[in-house]
């Protein structure tokens, strides 16, 4: 009884002396190169506390005492550990030296294998673009920053990786985008829906070059671009921006429509917190463009819920909420009225407003283990509704609701399993499409093995069925294999091979509309596209004096059958029974490409100025097959380009950040006959046999931002995009933006 109350008057005294622990840790982070201080940087002392130093590198821990553990963690940084002793009304400090490793090869992803893993371990290609380079470079559509990215070209809509995709007039997607793993393609048209991707709450995006199809399903034929969102942390966080641009006039100045300059603003909002144990986060941007086309503009809200619950009473359970949602009102591009004043304006007849509203609800639950075992169950349900007042025949509904339940298990010390099943069900309700019932169901499995020191290995297969109006398609299987070596401290060597499979979208099946001149007729009959693709790489680690970063070399080689592409033909008209020009999905192509990819980061300082530069080379063979004889036709493949490269230089000096970034694209290869036929071309693009022949001569853009750190909280900046004047071309009549600029006010609290 003596010995309880020595015990009880132990934690009475014990709890009453941290309570009012009133001891403070403070001190400064800096580079132990360069002795520039550190923002940003992970202050841990407990298990669920902790602080992040500010501008200027300093930090402050509040009522403490006794014997703490403090941990400090930077990514690019080696994490340090200190032990200090604390007593009451005592103020320790601790100024913290981290020694430079490479940044670049230790970034964290989840996009390639499903799981985290440094970028450095895989086995094939990954590109990652961080939310410092949109905010930086005033990038408000999702397909801009995906274009600034080495080997990959969106043209009008349809996202190409390394030549695996062409242009098929917006229907269909060879690439899957993901928000936070969960695909982000409409049931309807099978396209990305790329206005309503969430910009305004990111950290990053991952791209992974290459089939995908193992781990993702039907449309990840050429590639995954993963938007992955950001997560609350224990200091709350606060972004926003808000921008005003103008378009100047084109350097053809015949094609200058307007009487008043045309303008574009954007705004955005992002609120990330910690509350008890919850995470909330809250997101919105607008978007108002008066477009530099007539009858080309749009405006576009969208806003943006992310809920994280981390149960108390269950260790390593979560749970929650995520809530992506937007509205549009926009005239897209199809047809120019004439090359020589009108290739800014768009054929009347040609052009529909859509008005599309976008809901994804993704509720999911996580059960993990560190290091042994996890459990993920995630939904997502996703409806888009097109409206067009001026055609409701247009009109169309998709919903869709997609499934996966996923286990990561640690076999042994060198072997890790991570499988899934997958459901996706699709409905649709269209005048143009008709009514139609789908579902996709899928099973994987994939192991990762490290027999032998720095030596990674994974094999995964998939088998998938999908399934339309009743109508069972085949059971596809599809592989994957890679290998990662790691051959020094800072060289990796990797290998991989990936099969991919593609399921036409309903669009391409049943579509049936006029645009303009231009008819398209449907082809229930068409066959899956498939594939494969294989790679051989090594990424190099950079450490010269202060500048670290890395060097990515590749080789590539893709082969693909039963292509899906619009072939302008004469058709039997189902409504008439006459025969009629026009196009229809059609399986024309089996390709072949292959080619190399070179891609450099490096991050330094010269004197006192902080020094990042990126830059990246593709070079790419696209050619026809002959599906008979597998051999080549000699024919390039369409809307591709054998040459891309660019080149990024940003300065921070003080207060003071500049960015170039220098674009380089070649011309393209080939296009539709028809286009170039002074018949069919004249009667869809007036002019434009002519103008093609002169001017499809590829291009080199440079952009140009400076920014100005008003206070901690605050920057103004200034943007040129296309600050040459450059007139240049996407696909077939469709003329891309001339200078232009913007001024912008962002903040960080």
């Amino acid at each position: 009884m003596q010995l309880a109350k020595i015990l009880l008057n132990f934690a009475i005294l014990f709890s009453s002396v941290a309570v009012n622990a009133t001891g403070i840790i403070k001190g400064r982070v800096t580079d132990r190169n360069t002795g520039e201080p550190l923002q940003g940087v992970y202050v841990l002392y407990s298990r669920s506390q902790g602080v992040i130093t500010n501008d200027d590198g300093s930090f402050e821990i509040r009522n403490v005492s006794g014997k703490i553990s403090v941990t400090f963690q930077f990514t690019g940084y080696e994490p340090v550990t200190k032990e200090v002793y604390v007593g009451n009304d005592e103020i320790v400090e601790l100024n913290i030296s981290l020694e430079t490793r490479i940044r670049e090869i230790d970034q964290v992803v989840v996009s390639a294998n499903r799981i985290e893993q440094r970028i450095a371990e895989l086995s094939v290609s990954m590109d990652i673009i961080k939310d410092s380079f949109i905010s930086g470079n005033h990038i408000t559509d999702a397909q801009e920053i995906i274009n600034k990215t080495p080997g990959i070209e969106v043209m009008d809509g349809q996202a190409s990786v390394r030549g695996g995709s062409g242009f098929s007039y917006g229907a269909g997607s060879r690439v899957l985008a993901l928000i936070d793993g969960l695909p982000m393609v409409s049931a309807d048209a099978g396209n990305i829906k790329w206005q309503f991707l969430p910009l305004e709450n990111l950290s990053q995006i991952e791209i992974i070059k290459g089939a995908s199809s193992v781990l993702y399903g039907s449309s990840a034929l050429n590639g995954v671009i993963n938007f992955r969102t950001a997560d609350a942390t224990n200091k709350p966080a606060t972004q926003f921006f808000a921008e005003a641009g103008i378009f100047g006039k084109p350097s053809n100045k015949n094609w200058v429509w307007w009487d008043t300059p045309r303008v574009f603003s954007s705004m955005s909002f992002s609120h990330l917190r910690k509350s008890g144990n919850t995470d909330i986060g809250i997101s919105t941007g607008l978007l108002v463009d008066e477009g530099y086309r007539r009858l080309n503009g749009e405006k576009l809200g969208r806003i943006g819920l992310k809920i994280k619950h981390f149960s108390p009473e269950i260790e390593g359970l979560t749970y929650g909420l995520n809530i992506n949602s937007g509205y549009t009102v926009k005239r897209d591009f199809v047809l120019w009225e004439n090359a020589t004043t009108g290739a800014l304006k768009q054929q009347e007849s040609a052009t529909i407003e859509l008005n599309g509203t976008f809901l994804a609800i993704d509720p999911f639950i996580t059960y993990r283990k560190t290091n042994q075992f996890r459990h993920d169950l995630r939904m997502r349900f996703q409806t888009s509704l097109n409206r067009f007042p001026e055609s409701e025949k247009t009109n169309s509904d998709a919903y869709s609701l997609f499934t996966e339940y996923q286990f990561w298990k640690r076999l042994s010390g060198f072997m890790d399993l991570t499988a899934g099943l997958v459901e996706n069900y699709s409905r649709v309700i269209s005048n143009m499409y008709e009514n139609h019932t789908g579902l996709n169901l899928a099973g994987y499995a994939q192991l990762e093995l490290r027999p032998v020191t720095n030596l990674k290995a994974v094999a995964g297969m998939r088998i998938e069925q999908n399934i339309l109006d009743g109508k069972q398609d085949k059971i596809v299987p599809v592989f994957r294999a890679g290998l990662n070596w790691q051959a020094g401290e800072f060289t990796f060597l990797r290998a991989s091979f990936g099969q991919g499979y593609r399921y036409p979208s309903i669009a391409e099946k049943h579509a049936s509309t006029t645009l303009g001149s231009v008819v398209i007729f449907p082809n229930p009959d068409i066959l899956s596209e498939s594939g494969w693709s294989a790679e051989a790489g090594i990424k190099q680690g950079l450490l010269i004096g202060s500048f670290t970063g890395q060097a990515d070399l590749s080789v590539f080689l893709s082969q693909n059958k039963n292509m899906i592409e619009y072939y302008l033909a004469i058709y039997t008209d189902p409504v008439s029974g006459l025969p009629t020009t026009g196009f229809k999905a059609t399986n024309i192509e089996a390709s072949r490409v292959f080619g190399s990819e070179l891609e450099l980061t490096t991050s330094g300082q010269i004197g006192k100025i902080n020094t990042t530069l990126a830059g990246g080379y593709t070079f790419i063979y696209p050619v026809e097959l002959n599906r008979y004889t597998n051999r080549s036709t000699g024919e390039f493949l369409k809307y591709r380009r054998m040459h891309s490269g660019k080149m990024t230089a940003n300065l921070l000096w003080k207060r003071i950040e500049a960015e170039t970034g220098l674009y380089f694209r070649s011309k393209i290869l080939r296009i539709d006959s028809f286009f170039l036929n002074e018949v069919t071309g004249e009667a869809i693009l007036p002019g434009f046999p002519d103008y093609w022949k002169t001017h499809n001569n590829g291009y080199f853009l440079i952009d140009q931002s400076i920014g100005y750190k008003i206070n901690n909280k605050l920057k103004l900046s200034f943007a040129v995009k296309n600050l040459t004047n450059k007139e240049y071309m996407g696909r077939p009549g469709d003329i891309q933006p001339q200078r232009n600029y913007s001024l912008r006010l962002s903040g960080k609290f």
